[in-house]
């Protein structure tokens, strides 16, 4: 068997494993998963015609916040479900399955790669049933074209991949699941502290270079001119260059962890 067909057929191999683990232990999933969905039936219902009339959508109008509310909840869902991903991780390394793997001849980067593609496949899940609740809501997208929703669903699909890498190399690096957890808690603060729920503009002028200057927000203004047809500008290949960025930052860490002697 050539070296690419054993890589392809342990990785799915691990994959299949990583999603049978999700399916026997959902808990952490749904844990991560109710965040966004109440932090989006929060602020629409609770501050919706607030947060509109604040913002100058053009009065209080709980619906025209939720359109912009939304593109940014989506980016905070993969946020957070990949910090399952990190405590996945950092529970197979310190249960001894690794040292296990280590012993047989099954392709060496396949655990990682099925963990990162589970990760994948679950944030892309858990993007769908948030979207459904925002459009159970009241949310709706009528001017995009099917390639645009194409394009939204490439660049989500592009930000799992790259946030997944580094939930990993957080994984690796977490002596247990605990400080995996708490480590890969920026993926989830981030977006918080972006443009998902105020423009950049409306910040303090101080705090605007911490929202400006950060992956989510590129990704956020992107993901809302596929969807509502604003204008995107240079938010679309600055996104890119984030995602491309940190998959590379976060395959080279992860790999260089999980290649090290184990101690």
């Amino acid at each position: 068997m050539s070296t690419l067909s054993l890589a392809v057929r342990d990785s799915t191999t691990m994959l299949r494993r990583n999603l049978l683990h999700a399916r026997r232990y959902p808990s952490l999933t749904l844990n991560l998963l109710l965040t966004p969905v109440m932090l989006l039936l929060l602020f629409v219902y609770v501050f919706g015609d607030v947060m509109s009339a604040g913002i100058g959508t053009g009065g209080a109008d709980r619906s025209q916040y939720l359109a912009y509310l939304v593109p940014g909840i989506l980016l905070l869902t993969i946020g957070g479900t990949t910090i399952g991903s990190a405590v996945s991780v950092s529970n197979d390394m310190t249960e001894g399955i690794i040292a296990r793997f280590r012993t047989m001849a099954i392709h060496r980067g396949s655990v990682l790669i099925g963990h990162v593609l589970g990760s994948v496949l679950q944030c892309m899940m858990s993007v769908v049933l948030v979207g459904a609740v925002a459009v159970a809501i009241g949310f709706r997208s009528t001017d995009a074209t099917a390639l645009e929703w194409l394009a939204a669903f490439g660049l989500l699909t592009l930000v799992a991949l790259a946030l997944t890498w580094i939930a990993v190399g957080m994984g690796l690096s977490s002596p247990n699941a605990e400080a995996a957890s708490n480590n890969a808690m920026p993926l989830m603060i981030l977006p918080l502290l972006s443009s998902a729920f105020v423009p950049v503009d409306a910040m303090p002028g101080w705090f605007q270079p911490v929202a400006e200057y950060q992956p989510f927000t590129p990704a956020i203004e992107t993901l809302r001119g596929l969807l509502l047809g604003t204008g995107i500008g240079n938010n679309g290949w600055l996104a890119i260059a984030w995602c491309v960025g940190l998959t590379a930052l976060g395959y080279f860490w992860s790999k260089s962890l999980f290649n090290r002697d184990p101690k």
